[in-house]
């Protein structure tokens, strides 16, 4: 197996630790098993145990993710602390990029202009830059932003491989997931209020070792 972990011997015994942990004190529930892969991680990341009971997957999600990342597809996220949680070797060595446009100088003055957000700008920015079709997209601050990729998806045709949506908040963030939850495209989305970046990345890690891991 090729671990891309990048762990000293001692790092993957803890972290195999408490991943057993994890798997005792979860009990049974009703993922399969590559799903458990990604809900078992981000359970590692937050030390919450809730997020058993609130990941939702669309039947295609983790096949498509992986193949996403083997062809090297972009990776457009919300905001720059997905990327800079993100590890660099990992998604290089697929060729996969990350793409964050919520800080551009046109972003902010197109959301000022039409009083809107810079997330929906941004993601409006990455449909026009022909990036969400085929993408992962990555949702983990903004709930604005996971909307306007539902609309983008329903109303203009983008077709992202897998969107991720796990934002956190208290205004429109449960909505934002429920109408996740109904796109035609593959998500893995976190139901509820609870979410975050630190979410986000757990999910894409979680796939990048799947992706080494599992030959389909």
């Amino acid at each position: 197996m090729n671990d891309m972990r990048q762990m000293t011997a001692m790092g993957r015994n803890i972290e195999d630790g408490s991943f057993a942990i994890i798997d005792r004190e979860a009990g049974p529930h009703q993922f399969g098993p590559d799903e458990w892969q990604l809900v078992r991680r981000v359970i590692h990341a937050t030390a919450d145990f809730e997020f058993k009971d609130l990941m939702r997957f669309h039947p295609d999600a983790v096949r498509t993710g992986i193949e996403a990342l083997r062809r090297g597809c972009p990776i457009v996220v919300d905001v720059k602390m997905i990327t800079a949680g993100l590890n660099e070797e990992r998604l290089k060595a697929y060729g996969c990029a990350t793409h964050c446009f919520i800080s551009d100088e046109d972003v902010i003055a197109a959301a000022k202009a039409a009083n809107s957000t810079r997330a929906i700008e941004a993601m409006r920015k990455a449909h026009r830059s022909g990036l969400l079709d085929g993408a992962i997209v990555a949702v983990g601050n903004a709930p604005t932003a996971l909307l306007e990729t539902v609309r983008l998806v329903e109303a203009e045709g983008a077709r992202p491989a897998l969107v991720i949506g796990v934002p956190v908040g208290f205004v429109s963030a449960a909505e934002s997931k429920e109408a996740a939850l109904r796109l035609p495209t593959p998500y893995v989305v976190a139901r509820g209020r609870k979410g975050g970046s630190t979410i986000a990345v757990a999910i894409i890690h979680a796939l990048l070792l799947l992706s080494s891991e599992t030959r389909t």
